[in-house]
């Protein structure tokens, strides 16, 4: 029978329960969105110091456009070959977080006041993706006003609106807006310049970049990529139109022209101050070698050594608890209730034992278990047989499962009863996990009356507790 003690502990795991898996969920997110900065942050080295000189401007578009995208893919890839290439000692873990069970389960038991049952972390992150979110709903209705409002003048290759006493121009996909007091003698190039704009669809990459920034407010990488591919888009037209006229005529033209600036940021607009001299300096630029496209073979070493560290860095939810011994939490099922105690020695694994395997906890395979692990267990396993060798009928009823209990740890449960309904035998190996056929009948155990299930339970949890894990 189960001690008042187990009982009361018992009720401190099931209650630390959902606190613990939502702490392990946060932590694994957050290692996941520090890879995806760190990735972006070397992305956008590489263009500044190898790419952004160069008059590659459709290439350097689109380098801009997947690379963002990559760095939330590259986190998620974990090649094998790549993991078992490293020795464990030099697996890398960002952020090292060590969750510590018992403070878990002591303050969870301490206190149930609402301010340690809210999630801040979710509540700021979610009220970040809401203003954001408004904030683009409100520039893209302003948008859609100023084509309500003024009439729309149909072009075969555009929509023109004339905005009465401005002197703004910009576009957003095939609408072209233009100041009225905009000189006629510059409207038909800056009509050309945003028209390159609208065959090329470079809203669709400004609106890329407004959803980043909404469900990645905080990243501050992400601006700094709409800041570049605006640029970028920039020198595309000035590129296209340039070669109509002389250069030298359409800077003087550009330097002239001080309009009004609309500020939304996922529209394209004829003349940015900030952007002037960084246009007029790439339009004096000589046009880049062909040879100068090697540059962007410097990626494939790069994308390699992230996919190595992605896939050699571990996952917040196995920088283990488990990676160095600690007092073996024993677990027990009783009347459907998970309840625990403490064992006897210094281990990698907890342990359950009980008839059904435990609802409240994450069932693993034998192969999520670390390599120290997978040894300590098939020690247990040696033990289980070498003991019960004489009651082979004991044996034979017995399965092996493997969960990931609410302490964080990972555990082997041994359950009585069996769960292979199905009556198949499955072979007992080290990379698979262990099972065994489930009988008709209950063994009986020795001091047990025939076929007594309850009287087997109780004696074999008995057995396990004050016999097999003693040293």
């Amino acid at each position: 029978m189960l001690s008042s003690r187990a009982q009361s502990r018992g009720f401190e795991v099931s209650t630390a329960l959902n606190l613990t898996f939502k702490i392990i969920k946060q932590k694994a997110m957050i290692n996941y969105i520090l890879q995806v900065i760190l990735f972006q942050v070397l992305f956008l080295a590489i263009y500044d110091f190898f790419l952004s000189k160069e008059t590659f401007f459709s290439k350097n578009r689109w380098y801009l456009i997947s690379t963002p995208l990559l760095s939330f893919l590259i986190p998620l890839i974990k090649i094998p070959s790549f993991q078992k290439a490293v020795p464990k000692e030099y697996v890398v873990n960002l952020p090292e977080i060590v969750l510590s069970p018992e403070r878990v389960i002591q303050r969870s038991i301490e206190t149930t006041s609402f301010q340690e049952s809210v999630n801040y972390v979710a509540i700021v992150f979610w009220l970040g993706v809401g203003i954001f979110s408004m904030l683009f709903l409100l520039k893209f209705v302003k948008i859609i006003n100023l084509i309500v409002k003024h009439n729309p003048e149909k072009h075969p290759d555009f929509t023109l609106i004339v905005l009465p006493n401005q002197s703004k121009a910009f576009s957003f996909f095939n609408y072209i807006f233009l100041g009225k007091d905009i000189p006629t003698s510059q409207k038909d190039k800056i009509i050309q310049h945003e028209l390159v704009h609208s065959k090329q669809k470079h809203s669709l990459d400004l609106l890329l970049f407004e959803f980043l920034k909404i469900v990645m407010w905080f990243n501050p990488m992400i601006y700094f990529y709409q800041k570049r591919i605006t640029l970028v888009h920039e020198y595309i037209s000035d590129a296209v139109v340039s070669k109509s006229e002389t250069k030298e005529t359409y800077i003087n033209n550009l330097l002239s022209n001080f309009f009004q600036v609309e500020n939304i940021a996922f529209i394209n607009q004829f003349y940015k101050q900030s952007f002037i001299k960084q246009r007029i300096l790439m339009m004096k630029k000589v046009e880049s070698k062909s040879l100068n496209q090697l540059k962007y073979l410097v990626l494939i070493p790069v994308l390699v050594s992230m996919l190595f560290y992605s896939s050699c860095s571990e996952n917040i939810t196995d920088t283990e608890i488990a990676s160095k011994k600690q007092l073996q939490t024993k677990y027990r099922n009783s009347n459907g209730k998970l309840m625990s105690f403490e064992g006897y020695d210094m281990t990698y694994l907890d342990d359950y034992l009980g008839d059904i395997p435990p609802e409240e906890v994450i069932e693993i395979s034998f192969k999520e278990l670390a390599s120290y692990e997978k040894e300590e267990f098939n020690k247990y396993l040696q033990k289980t047989k070498e003991y019960f060798r004489d009651k082979p009928e004991i044996l034979k009823s017995l399965n092996f499962k493997f969960f990931k209990m609410p302490n964080g740890r990972k555990a082997y449960g041994t359950i009585e009863k069996g769960l292979n309904f199905n009556g198949k035998v499955k072979t007992i190996t080290e990379t698979e996990e262990i099972s065994s056929t489930i009988i008709e009948q209950a063994p009986t155990f020795p001091g047990c009356e025939d076929g007594d299930k309850d009287c087997f339970r109780e004696k074999l949890q008995e057995h396990f507790k004050n016999n097999m894990f003693k040293k």
